[in-house]
């Protein structure tokens, strides 16, 4: 009886390494590509009534999916309302967080089922080059109108009564 011959550790080695070769490059074909994904994920958002500080505001918070270079600029445009003046928040993203939370400053009046458009863009560092963008719409489900007063209800750190408010 013939035995073939023992292979060698160097045919072994070659034949490992070929094999991971293999199965490397099947790995890599089946992988999800980052330069794919859009640069934010924007996890929820809506409005926020604070009748305590005769305060309404809406926002939204991005998560960071794909890499982007410390410095970079995270802008909203928030319609603003009736007058549709757009205000634009800018955030610079930095290595601490991959969470981000804008929000538009405060608004005077806001209307039940009115949409409220906000376009949010990645900047470069510098703010001149657009990298992505995506627009959201927002509604709210009451109307400021009666809800909101015109001076805060509390004052201070305390929630002490505002001496101005109406009683």
């Amino acid at each position: 009886m013939h035995f073939p011959a023992k292979p060698s550790n160097e045919q072994i080695f070659a034949a490992t390494i070929g094999a991971c070769a293999i199965l490397f490059a099947a790995v890599w074909t089946l992988r999800d590509d980052p330069a794919n994904k859009p640069y934010l994920t924007i996890a929820g958002g809506g409005f926020v009534f604070n009748y305590r500080v005769s305060e309404v505001f809406y926002g939204f918070t991005a998560l960071v999916a794909r890499p982007l270079e410390t410095g970079s600029i995270i802008e909203a445009s928030f319609s603003t309302g009736q007058d549709r003046t757009p205000a634009i928040v800018r955030q610079r993203v930095g290595t601490e967080t991959r969470r981000y939370a804008l929000r538009s400053p405060a608004l005077a009046h806001v209307v039940k089922g009115a949409p409220y458009d906000v376009t949010i863009r990645v900047l470069d560092r510098s703010g001149n080059n657009e990298l992505w963008r995506t627009e959201k719409r927002y509604v709210s489900q009451i109307s400021s109108e009666g809800l909101i007063g015109s001076e805060p209800l509390t004052v201070g750190p305390g929630y002490m009564r505002n001496p101005n408010a109406r009683k």
